[in-house]
């Protein structure tokens, strides 16, 4: 009788022990909804990479174009291009580190470090010569990666994104459009004014013209957790590294960078001065594409015309 309760016992353990370590090893992945909106094809996962975990969702086939989101968006800033994309490329559309999906971190948040995050989640997805675009603070995460990996990469496109620290950067800070740059710099108040009322900060910058309701909503649920909302911060709060990061680049590069502000957008008229400033700092292969009809957020205001801009880029 007591062999037969040791045995029971050491059953249970077993059992026990089996469970918890499942747990650890395989995690349950949260599918993002809004997969659905890409058609078939896509998939939502996740990868770990720099000390992080960071979700992405891939689709297509052929040659690889990553897409970089800026703020205040995630990966679904590119619903609409990416099944356009995916008709010739394999398209892998990222959350920044700390951002929807992405786990947060203590730091890690300035654009070299994230640009990293991309390298690893790249060679871990054995994608090779990679087409990387980057939107606002995504289009400086490309620059970065430009910067630290140019034999990985075909090409970079910044899509409506200044370079900190390098060419016309100062007036761009002392532009009233971009008047939230100091304010989420502020060490603590922004968390404590922005928590519980995320859509109404959102909304601020996400006109109804070109977003809905649900978009915003959706935008805010990726930005509401305390901790993702400090993440997002504190990419801003990184911005003098970058700066620094950026200057200091003096070595000649011929990778392709292509700089595609929006028509109406306040970086537009600086766009030459910053495609100066990088042929200054060693950039030997510079462009500018204005799109047409859109200011700053490209992605939603002109897809078709961004999918048309990145495969004529991505195909060369």
């Amino acid at each position: 009788m007591y062999d037969r309760w040791i045995l029971k016992l050491l059953a249970v353990f077993v059992v026990a022990a089996c469970a918890v370590i499942q747990g650890q090893s395989a995690p349950r992945q949260r599918i993002d909804p809004a997969l659905a909106t890409l058609g078939g094809g896509f998939v939502s996962d996740s990868a770990q990479v720099n000390g992080t975990t960071l979700h992405y969702v891939r689709g297509g086939t052929g040659s690889a174009v990553i897409l970089v989101h800026g703020f205040p968006e995630d990966w679904y800033e590119y619903h609409r291009v990416m099944p356009l994309l995916a008709k010739q490329f394999t398209v892998v559309a990222v959350d920044l580190r700390g951002i929807g999906g992405s786990a947060e971190t203590a730091g890690g948040y300035d654009a070299a470090n994230m640009a990293e995050d991309v390298h690893q989640l790249v060679e871990h997805l054995h994608l090779e010569h990679v087409y990387l675009v980057g939107h606002d603070i995504g289009g400086m995460v490309a620059y970065a990666f430009a910067r630290r990996y140019p034999e990985t990469s075909r090409g970079v496109m910044m899509l409506d994104a200044p370079v900190p620290g390098i060419g016309p950067w100062d007036a761009v800070k002392s532009n009233p459009f971009i008047w939230h740059i100091n304010f989420q710099q502020t060490p603590d108040l922004p968390e404590q004014l922005i928590a519980g009322r995320e859509a109404i900060y959102l909304r601020h910058f996400l006109d109804r013209d070109t977003f809905s309701d649900a978009d915003v909503a959706r935008y805010a649920r990726a930005y509401a957790a305390p901790e993702h909302l400090r993440a997002a911060l504190e990419i801003y709060r990184a911005f003098p590294a970058n700066e620094k990061f950026n200057a200091a680049q003096q070595s000649p590069i011929s990778l392709p960078l292509v700089l595609a502000p929006g028509e109406n957008s306040p970086f537009e008229k600086l766009m030459p001065s910053f495609a100066e400033a990088l042929r200054d700092h060693g950039c030997a292969n510079v462009k500018i594409e204005v799109i047409k009809n859109s200011v700053h957020y490209v992605p939603d205001e002109q897809p078709v015309a961004v999918a048309q801009l990145i495969e004529r880029y991505a195909s060369l």
